[in-house]
């Protein structure tokens, strides 16, 4: 038996979470997973509870109920929603669907390593530029931009957690669609953003060559049980559609989905704990000598460390506390950990444990 030529040279990339760890606890404070810091809603805990009863049931495999909400919640038809098992899946669909050997494509690092690896598995040319806030190198990064090929872009970026405006998303578009390439838009954690007003998501409507993802996992707390969305025009979707294995997504999931955008007012309550939090834990680590902060504006903070981030990340373990070591970003090295924004009493914990090193 042999695998196919990019098959044997795929390496998955490594993550965060407890168990990205030997002996893993359920009891350890996570630092290294940037979901929301208060968990998933009660009503989405009750409703889950509540729907145990579906499991002996096949889920719908086209989510019609899910995307008809998200309909409600985006402004955007159900017709150009797409729904996956996490927002992996759908990186991996799409590279999967509209890459191949003769695609090129861009991306700006350190950012999220999937883009990568999904591209490299569909056999795709990949340019990396690095920047560490693309805003002061934009007209640079517009003269990159490949025919005929893709862009990955998140927004707000991970693991800097620098947020790109409105403004300057438009210009890589057009300049993209002017080159016949798609732009493939991550906004995973735009919704962590406090009082944010920078998302493009109405623009799938007229753009033909933007593809934005979302997920619940980070908004609302459902890591585990796997939950995303893309948009973009039908073309793209209707594709999309067609490859996605069948009852990809769970009916748990799917129920969970719908009551958490029923509660807007929770994503309020969050943004409102993440802008107390963030101003917190810059503040209280920027004191210290070894680490500097980067200004993030969503629920994780980039830092860099004198320690080196292996070696911190080790001493923190012992204190029954993970953090992110950054190492394996392309674009950083050990001297880069990154931190989800939590509640005050393990904020409190973790700048504590920092304190003593």
């Amino acid at each position: 038996m042999k695998a196919n030529l990019g098959i044997k040279s795929h390496k998955p990339v490594s993550h965060g979470g407890i168990y990205s760890i030997p002996h893993p606890q359920l009891n350890i404070l996570d630092f290294s997973s940037n979901i929301n810091p208060l968990g998933p809603s009660p009503k989405v805990l009750k409703k889950i509870k509540n729907e145990l009863n579906t499991v002996k049931i096949y889920p719908d495999s086209q989510s019609q109920k899910l995307r008809k909400k998200l309909q409600s919640y985006t402004g955007i038809s159900s017709s150009q929603i797409v729904v996956g098992n996490g927002a992996t899946e759908i990186i991996y669909n799409f590279c999967r669907a509209f890459l191949s050997e003769k695609s090129c494509v861009l991306i700006p690092v350190p950012t999220f390593s999937e883009y990568e690896t999904a591209a490299a598995l569909a056999g795709a040319k990949i340019d990396f530029y690095k920047t560490m806030d693309l805003k002061h190198d934009i007209e640079d990064f517009l003269t990159k931009i490949p025919k005929n090929g893709c862009i990955f872009l998140c927004n707000p970026n991970n693991p800097t957690g620098f947020l790109l405006s409105k403004h300057f998303l438009k210009k890589i578009i057009v300049n993209a669609k002017k080159k016949n390439t798609l732009v493939f838009l991550d906004e995973c954690f735009i919704e962590l953003v406090p009082n944010y007003k920078e998302s493009i998501i109405s623009m799938v409507k007229k753009d033909e060559n933007l593809f934005i993802l979302r997920s619940l996992t980070k908004s609302f707390g459902l890591a585990g049980i796997r939950i995303g969305y893309g948009l973009g025009n039908k073309k793209i979707i209707s594709i999309l559609n067609n490859i996605k294995i069948p009852w990809n997504v769970s009916s748990l999931a799917q129920s969970a989905a719908i009551e958490a955008i029923s509660e807007p007012k929770y994503l309020d309550r969050t943004n409102k704990i993440i802008r107390g939090e963030l101003n917190y834990l810059k503040k209280n680590i920027s004191k210290l000598e070894i680490f500097d902060c980067y200004d993030s504006v969503t629920n994780f903070i980039l830092i860099k460390s004198k320690l080196k981030s292996k070696k911190l990340k080790k001493k923190l373990i012992e204190k029954n506390i993970l953090i992110r070591d950054c190492s394996n970003f392309r674009g950083l090295n050990e001297n880069y950990i990154r931190i989800a924004v939590k509640t005050r009493k393990e904020n409190k914990k973790l700048v504590k444990e920092l304190e003593k090193l």
